[in-house]
C-alpha cells in the first residue's frame, strides 16, 4: 500500500504546547510513538508509514523539550512525572481510547510509567532497547544491574552508564561540547552498531576518563550522516530542531533521579504490569542490551506478560532495523490480538 502521509499538527494546553505527526485513518486503533534522546517524532518514520497502511491512527510527538514542542528552562520541569502528564493531555487529545504504547531510548522509561500510573490508557506496550525499571530508570538503578566481569567496579564505578554520571558532574560541558557543531554532534551519536561491539566496553564507559564526549576538542569531528538511518530531509528536521533549542532541555532529561525513583514508587502495585508488552532488543547494543548484563531482570519480573525479540543492530532500531521493528511489533500484535 502508498505510504500515509505525516501530518503535523499541535496540541496546547496552559501547561504545555506539542506538536505531534498524525498518519492513518483517524478513527483508526490507536498507536502513539515516543522518541528518546536525541530525537524528535520523525524518527519513527518508517514504522508510522506501515501501520497507519495497516489501518492504525499512528501519533508521534516532538517530546518536551524537543522538536516543536516547548521547552522549558527548568530542569525539573524534565521529570518523568511531567512528561507523563503531557502523554495525558495529547491522549485525552485525542480522544482517550486505549492506545499502544511505543518508546525507543528515553521514551521507553516515558511509556512504561505511563502504563504503570494509568494502565487504563495503555492496552499494550513496545519497548524498544531500553527496559522496564519498575523502581525508575535513575542511575543508582542502572548501576545496581552492571555487568561486574566487563565492568570491575575499581574501574569503571558506573559502568557503561559513566556518562550519564559525566551529565550529572559537568551538565554545562555537554551542553556546550553538543552545542559546539550540531549536524557533526548528531551524525556522530546516529551510528549503526557493529557486531563487533558486543562484549567490549562501551565509549559510554569512558566520559569521566576522556574528559567528555569529544575528549580535549569539546566538539564532535566532522561526520557526515548516515543517511541509511536518517532521510536527508528528515536529519535537516532533526538539525534545525537542535539549532533551535540547542541540547540543554535534551540533556536536563537526566538531571531528575530522586523526583523519577519517588515517582515510580507511587505507582500502583509496585509498578508490576500488567498490559502484554514488547521488548525489542538490540544485540549490538552497547549499553542496554539485555544480554550481557541484569538490566533485563526487573522488567522480567514486573510485566505480567512479557515478550523479547532480538535484533542484530546496535542502539538506534528503529533506525537501523525500519523494517524488522515493525514487523516485529506487527507479529506481537497479531499473536496478542490487540487490533
Amino acid at each position: 500500500m502508498k505510504p500515509s502521509a505525516l501530518t503535523g499538527r499541535t496540541s496546547s494546553s496552559s501547561r504545555h504546547a506539542m506538536h505531534y505527526w498524525d498518519a492513518g485513518p483517524p478513527e483508526g486503533p490507536l498507536m502513539i510513538f515516543l522518541h528518546g534522546w536525541p530525537g524528535i517524532g520523525l524518527m519513527w518514520r518508517k514504522q508510522i508509514e506501515a501501520f497507519a497502511s495497516d489501518g492504525w491512527r499512528c501519533i508521534a510527538p516532538d517530546m518536551r523539550g524537543y522538536g516543536d514542542s516547548s521547552a522549558p528552562t527548568a530542569h525539573e520541569a524534565y521529570a518523568v512525572s511531567e512528561i507523563v502528564e503531557d502523554m495525558v493531555e495529547l491522549h485525552d487529545h485525542l480522544g482517550a481510547h486505549p492506545a499502544i504504547w511505543i518508546g525507543h531510548d528515553l521514551g521507553c522509561p516515558v511509556a512504561s510509567a505511563l502504563a504503570a500510573h494509568h494502565a487504563a490508557r495503555c492496552r499494550g506496550l513496545v519497548l524498544v532497547s531500553v527496559p522496564y525499571l519498575p523502581e525508575g530508570f535513575a542511575l543508582p538503578k542502572l548501576v545496581a544491574l552492571v555487568d561486574r566481569q566487563l565492568y570491575p567496579a575499581d574501574q569503571y564505578p558506573d559502568g557503561q552508564w559513566d556518562y550519564y554520571r559525566f551529565y550529572l558532574t559537568h551538565f554545562d560541558q555537554t551542553v556546550s561540547d553538543c552545542d559546539a557543531d550540531i549536524p557533526a554532534t548528531l551524525a556522530s551519536i546516529y551510528r549503526s552498531g557493529s557486531p563487533a561491539s558486543a562484549g567490549k566496553v562501551s565509549p559510554s564507559a569512558l566520559l569521566t576518563l576522556n574528559g567528555g564526549r569529544y575528549g580535549s576538542a569539546h566538539r564532535a569531528p566532522a561526520t557526515p550522516p548516515d543517511s541509511a538511518l536518517w532521510p536527508p530531509t528528515d536529519f535537516d528536521a532533526l538539525c534545525a530542531a537542535f539549532l533551535a533549542h540547542g541540547f540543554r532541555p535534551a540533556n536536563a532529561w537526566y538531571l531528575n533521579d530522586a523526583a523519577n525513583i519517588a515517582y515510580a514508587r507511587a505507582a500502583p502495585s509496585g509498578g508490576a504490569l500488567q498490559q502484554p508488552v514488547l521488548f525489542i532488543n538490540g544485540e549490538w547494543d552497547a549499553i542496554c542490551d539485555i544480554n550481557r548484563s541484569r538490566l533485563g531482570e526487573p522488567m522480567r519480573l514486573a510485566c505480567r506478560d512479557l515478550s523479547v525479540t532480538h535484533l542484530a543492530g546496535g542502539h538506534w532500531l528503529p533506525l537501523e532495523r525500519k523494517n524488522e521493528v515493525a514487523q516485529a511489533i506487527r507479529s506481537w500484535l497479531q499473536t496478542r490480538r490487540l487490533k
